[in-house]
Parts: C-alpha cells; structure tokens; sequence
C-alpha cells in the first residue's frame, strides 16, 4: 500500500516502455472491432500517403529532365513536362489527402482511447481508501489526470503518424539513392539521420529533468491555489492573503527558474540539430554537383537528391519537437497511470457477496482498530442494535465515536472482532451494496457547488421531483428552499458555502431520507442546529426513523434522551450503557456530562435573557 500520491517515481527506458505498454490496449480495444477496423484502415491510409509522397519528386525529376534536355520532336516538348507536372501536382494532392483520411479515420480511435483511460482513473479514484483521499493533495491529482489524458491524444496522434511516418519515409528514400545513385547516397542519408538522433536524445534527456522539475512545481502551485480558495474564509478571518500568495508564488518561482532553464537548453538542442541538417545537405549537394559535373547526373538528379532531403529533413526537423513532446508527454502519463497502480486498503474480497434483504441488526462483537498500532482507538467495543431499535454512541470528543461509523461504512476494516448486519459478516460484503443500506447524516456536511434540487436528489438521482419535496418537507428545510428567488433550482456555492451550517445539515438530512436505506446514522448531525431548528429535525428524525435501525452519534445529550440505549464511550471504550433515566441513576459519567451540559444550557439562556432588553 502506498500512502501519498505517486510521484514521476524512477524513469528511464523501462519505465517509458511500460507507460506504453499501458497505453496499447486503449488503442487495441477488445471487442470494439469498430475502432480495430479504423486502426487498420489508418494505417493503411498512412503507408499509402508516404509511398504517394515519395513518389513526388520523381515526378519533379523527370519534368526538370524534360525541360532541360529537351524531347525527340519540337511538338512534344512541351506536352511531356506538362503531363509530369500534371501527375506531379496530383501526387501532392493524393498524399494531402490520404494524410487528411487518415487523421478523420483515427480520431474516433484516440477519442475514445483518452474518454476509456480519464474514466477509468476517474472510477479507480472513488475506489481508493479514504486513507489515501486524506493524505491525497487534490490539485496534484488533477492535474495529473488533465496532464495526462492530453499526453495520451499526443502520443497516439504523434507517435503513429509522425515518428512512425517519418522512419518509414526515411527508410523508403534511403533505398531509393541506393537504387539510383549506389550506396554513398544511403549511407550519406542515414549517418546524417543517426548523428542527429543521437545529438537530439542526448540533449532531450538532459533537458528532461528541467520538465520534470516544472511539472512539480505546477502540482505544487495548483495544489497550494486550490487549498487557498476552499479554505476562502479561514484566510479572510486570519488576514492571511500575503501569507497565502507568498506560499504561492515562492511555488511559481520555482517553476519560473526551471522553465527558463528548460528555454536556455532549447536553444542549445535547435543550434544544434541546425547544424548537423545543414551539413549534411551540403555534403549530399557536393556530391550530386559533382555527378553532374561528370556527367553521371542529371539535373533532374541533382533537383531529386536535393528534394528528397528537404522531404525527408524538415520532418526530422520536426522530430526533434516531437520526441521532446513525445517525452513529455510520457511523464505526464507516467503520474496518471501511476494513480491506477494504488491499491485500496479495503477492497471487496474474493466472492464477497452482496448483503441481503433484512431487518437491519447491527452487532459489533470484540471490535478493536487503531489508525496506527501505537495508538489504539476502540479497545474490546461490544454492543447490540436490534433491528428497529435505536442506539445512541456519546462521549467527550477524540473517544472514538465516529471512528464507528467509518468501520460500519467499511471505510476501514477492523484490527480485531467482527461487524456483522442481520448476522452477516460486512468483511464479507460487496461494498456497494452496505453502504447502499445505510444511510449516513454526517457532522461536516459538504455539498455540490449545484443547486439545491441536485444536491437533495444524490440520494436517489432516479427520485421524482415530488419525491425531493415530500424529503425536503421531511427535513423541514422545504420552506426555507420555496423563499429562494430561484427555489431548488438555487446554487448552493462551493461546500454548500452560500448555505448555513444549519440549513446544509437539513439538506443532508433529506438527501439520506431519500436514500431510503434499512439503517440510519447520524453523526452529530444537529451540531449546527439552534435549539428550536433542532428540536424541529429531532421530530422528523422520529419519523424517518420508525421501523428503521437507527445509531446516532451524538456530543448533545438532548438529542439522545429517547434512544432505546445509550452507549458511553470513553477513550475508545464502552464504560457504560442503558436509558437515559438508568443513567441518570448511575451517577457516573453520563449524568456528570448531563449535568455540565445542562448547567452550560442554562447559563446561555440567563445570557440571552439579560441581554435581550439591550438589543430590542
């Protein structure tokens, strides 16, 4: 298991390789004979377009012989270049368009090779743990995954019907000097093509590490941005923009340094390959004016010896960028096919089977866990919910109580014991379908940055719209939607951050009515709620939870006084249990918190009450 989100990690060769291999199966799809048939036909069209295009200056050549050394009848001279230029100029245009067919063929293919592989990093993240979301930085993971699906629609563009093109294009011409003018037009051609690989690999790698570096600093810079903007108000509380554009600028300083050393080694890489091109086409021209010269060549000769190194050169001149960009690109992807590579700490075991039908019986039996093992959290936790009863789990903060949720939602599994639902082991369930019974109204409610309707309607996106008022309604929060200038169809901001604590809580509570599951819980869920509003959502709370197995996790007593059961927790252990009044009878830790929590009550009523003639 790895806990943080993956870095560019090693490179080299076998790693590069191994982005690719990733990469082939998206361009080789199973059982999409469509897109297969589309990749042959492309690269047919290609082969066809580079034959046709080598066949260019052949035309060109046998036009300029005609002209310069004229033809067997004055009445034909002109007749024969006209016709070589005819075909000449519909060479050109073959090549254009097999070329042109070729991408319109292909782009269904890389399309859907960049939708296959953002979807399934899409859905891999919502199968990672909650542990690695906690440590994760959001905005690396962005963009990571933009960067690469873009790297994926490049390589897969570049790569085939350039790189592949243009050694193909090579090779053909190589064996055409060969043919025509001996082995020392080949050799000449392909030395030429060597040392310019070679300079240009050379250089590029050297360069790498300065895109690396960028690359880095961009997740730093978007990660530190995005961090800033959701936590908006906490830097507006704390006058903190200096501090916070610092922290950002000191990331974009960083990326500017290793972005105009990444510049500089340009120039070095393009003097170069300038260079090394501009050599060899003088050699190759001395050569073919010597030919000449002795008679040995034409000038249609010399013309094709020089057209086909410019036909072959300027897109090894290109090359140059796109295997820079071909590089690049697989680093980009190297970080989204690396988010595939984590595993989820929980994960559905081998014939997990979906939970079944029942009552919703809740039984934790000998339950232990530590998020780390030097610090234990629940210590021997036993207890019953009999389906249709409520239990209630208090205690002061940091004892443990919504560490019991998490294990019932099976965010974690348990170091010791068992969780069993209608005597069904949660270990050995489907995930989906336990947390599809449970319904869940947490402490910290986050909404959608959409409207209102939306952000009710996640609980059952199939629901009607009468079906979200009659949960709204419910909720009590339906009222307060209707006086809304655009209703549900209001948006609620980032976080729900238009909203109040209280009415985002009534929004998640309705948004659980509407799951409909066989288990409630409620993880603190009136904190935000005045006493009135909340003895409002505790009224609806009785209804939705009639005939429903029901854990509330709760710091307010007040809210728990009509559990069936009371459980006390206290530094991860259960030190006491009963009804509210047995409790109270006790004497212990319960009534001790009853008592602090009621004398705290009614001190903030006599506040209230002194206060209140001074703001009338």
């Amino acid at each position: 298991m790895r806990s943080q989100l993956p870095g560019p990690g090693p490179k080299g060769p076998t790693n590069e390789w191994k982005t690719i291999k990733t990469l082939l199966p998206y361009l080789w799809p199973e059982g999409e004979t469509g897109l297969r048939i589309r990749v042959v036909a492309a690269l047919i069209l290609l082969a066809a377009a580079k034959g046709t295009n080598v066949a260019v200056p052949i035309f060109y050549k046998q036009a300029v012989d005609s002209l310069t050394t004229g033809g067997p009848a004055a009445g034909t001279v002109i007749a024969v270049p006209i016709a070589l230029l005819i075909f000449y100029g519909l060479a050109r245009i073959m090549a254009q368009a097999f070329g042109e067919l070729r991408d319109a063929v292909f782009t269904r293919v890389a399309q859907r090779a960049i939708r296959l592989a953002g979807l399934r990093t899409f859905r891999h993240l919502h199968r990672l743990s909650l542990r690695f979301h906690l440590e994760r930085k959001t905005g690396g993971v962005s963009r990571a995954v933009e960067r690469g699906t873009k790297g994926i629609e490049f390589l897969l563009r570049f790569m085939l019907f350039n790189v592949l093109p243009t050694v193909l294009e090579v090779a053909m011409v190589c064996g055409i000097l060969w043919y025509l003018y001996g082995v020392g037009y080949a050799v000449l051609t392909f030395a030429i093509l060597i040392v310019y690989i070679l300079w240009t690999l050379g250089i590029t790698e050297w360069r790498l590490k300065f895109r690396r570096t960028m690359n880095e600093m961009d997740n730093e810079a978007s990660t530190k941005a995005i961090d800033s903007l959701l936590n908006f108000e906490t830097v507006k509380y704390f006058g903190n923009e200096d501090h916070e554009a610092g922290r950002f600028d000191k990331a974009l300083q960083s990326y500017e340094r290793a972005a105009v050393q990444s510049g500089t080694s340009l120039a070095v890489l393009n003097i170069g390959q300038g260079v090394v091109i501009s050599a060899g086409v003088v050699a190759a021209m001395i050569l073919a004016g010597q030919g000449v010269a002795d008679g040995s060549m034409t000038i249609g000769d010399f013309v094709l010896v020089n057209s086909y190194l410019i036909q072959v050169f300027v897109p090894l001149n290109f090359l140059g960028f796109v295997y820079r960009e071909i590089k690049r690109s697989l680093i980009d992807m190297e970080a989204m096919f690396e988010l595939l590579e984590e595993n989820p700490d929980i994960a559905d075991k081998p014939g997990a089977a979906p939970l079944k039908s029942g009552p919703g019986e809740i039984r934790f039996d000998g339950v232990s866990f530590a998020y780390d093992t030097r610090r234990p959290i629940l210590k021997g936790i036993d207890f019953h919910v009999p389906a249709g009863h409520s239990v209630a789990i208090v205690g002061p903060s940091g004892s443990g109580k919504s560490t019991l949720s998490r294990i019932l939602y099976r965010f974690y599994d348990v170091s010791a014991g068992t969780v069993s639902i209608d005597g069904q082991d949660i270990t050995m369930l489907t995930q989906d379908s336990l947390r599809a019974a449970i319904g869940i109204v947490p402490q910290d409610t986050v909404l959608f940055n959409d409207t209102v309707y939306y952000n009710i309607a996640y609980g059952n996106p199939k629901a009607s719209p009468a079906d979200v008022e009659a949960a709204a309604k419910l909720a009590r929060i339906h009222d307060f939607v209707m006086s809304l200038p655009d209703g549900y169809q209001s948006k609620v901001g980032e976080r729900g951050l238009k909203l109040s604590g209280g009415e985002k809580q009534r929004v998640a509570i309705a948004r659980t009515i509407l799951k409909d599951p066989r288990i409630l819980m409620f993880d603190e869920a009136t904190s935000a709620l005045d006493s009135r509003t909340e003895q409002d959502i505790l009224t609806s709370f009785r209804d939705v939870s009639k005939n429903r197995t029901t854990l509330t996790i709760a710091h307010r007593l007040s809210t728990v006084i009509d559990a069936d059961e009371i459980l006390v927790l206290l530094a991860g252990e259960i030190v006491e249990r009963g009804t509210h009044t047995s409790l109270l009878a006790k004497d212990g830790v319960y009534a001790d918190m009853w008592a602090r929590q009621q004398e705290a009550r009614l001190a903030a009523e006599k506040l209230s009450t002194l206060e209140s003639p001074q703001t009338s």
